[in-house]
């Protein structure tokens, strides 16, 4: 992918040394994007020695090293340590200790935090948000199956009490980008649940149900941690229940009181979900973070900080 045609003397140069899952994208998005300015992203490994950042992907980094910058490091230049995934789906690769200064990831607590999606206020007040038409109660697409998951756990023990229309390759029943959005606003409820459960890891499998106007029925981090992204009414969570034969008991009884059920949306007369979009954002957010903060830091503690190991 280009970078664009040159830098301007005082634009902030990061260096995108590994493409996230080897996959490109536009260099000059920063500013259409995000109205952000004075930002030149580039692949151009050559221009590694005058670049103020190296944006570098966890996900790629080969276990030996190998696949990182051999040359000496400038001295203002920054490091930066980029992962959208759950500690217990990155690998724990030795030696990267001392070598980051900033991390760029879902949490709240990183250098940049870019999670996976938001709740932004709209434009004008709605009368009354109208989700579309339901044929469905309960949904579930699902490709990563993995029987020690809670998720697998809870389906199983919720499938017992309340019909769980299933998709995806799991299922034997491969659903496209527009079969997904389909299936998902067809339905009451959505089972929006996390392959692991940390911290802010809070993905796409909740922004997008908002999105396309159907409740989330959420299992991953704490209540109290969803609701330092989402409004509380906007979502039920698993963990409100004490047992899954309860669950199922409230959502059918939320399918026979349709007025109970239309408060699940009071939340889109005044906001909208937003989804991130991965790894653009995050290289032009951390970019913009290196241009206005010039002062030195390191990230020291990243194994202790990411995966609670010393």
């Amino acid at each position: 992918m280009p970078s664009p045609l040159r830098p301007e003397p005082e634009d902030t140069m990061v260096l995108i040394w590994l493409w996230p899952f080897n996959t490109a994208f536009e260099l000059d998005a920063c500013q259409s994007l995000y109205n952000i300015n004075g930002c030149y992203l580039t692949s151009d490994r050559q221009l590694y020695s005058k670049a103020d950042a190296v944006l570098i992907h966890h996900r790629d980094i080969f276990w030996d090293l190998s696949n990182l910058p051999q040359l000496p490091r400038p001295p203002r230049q920054k490091w930066i340590w980029l992962n959208s995934e759950s500690p217990s789906n990155s690998p724990l690769i030795p030696g990267l200790e001392n070598l980051f200064n900033l991390s760029v990831t879902y949490r709240k607590d990183s250098d940049i935090s870019v999670p996976y999606g938001s709740i932004i206020a709209t434009d004008q007040t709605l009368e009354e948000f109208v989700p579309p038409v339901k044929k469905r109660l309960v949904c579930w697409i699902v490709s990563n199956w993995n029987p020690v998951h809670r998720r697998v756990q809870l389906y199983e023990d919720l499938q017992q009490h309340i019909r769980i229309n299933t998709f995806g390759d799991h299922f034997n029943r491969h659903v496209s980008k527009q079969g997904y959005k389909n299936i998902v606003s067809s339905c009451k409820f959505y089972l929006s649940f996390e392959n692991s459960e940390y911290k802010d890891y809070i993905t796409e499998k909740l922004y997008n149900v908002l999105q396309l106007g159907t409740v989330p029925v959420v299992s991953g981090p704490s209540r109290q941690n969803y609701e330092n992204f989402v409004p509380k009414d906007a979502f039920i969570h698993v963990n409100d229940f004490k047992s899954m034969k309860d669950l199922a008991n409230y959502l059918l009884f939320l399918d026979l009181n349709d007025d109970m059920y239309r408060k699940y949306f009071s939340w889109r007369r005044n906001f909208e979900a937003k989804l991130s979009y991965f790894p653009v954002e995050h290289a032009c957010y951390a970019c913009d973070y290196v241009r206005r903060n010039k002062q030195y830091q390191t990230l020291t503690n990243l194994y202790e900080w990411y995966w609670g190991k010393s």
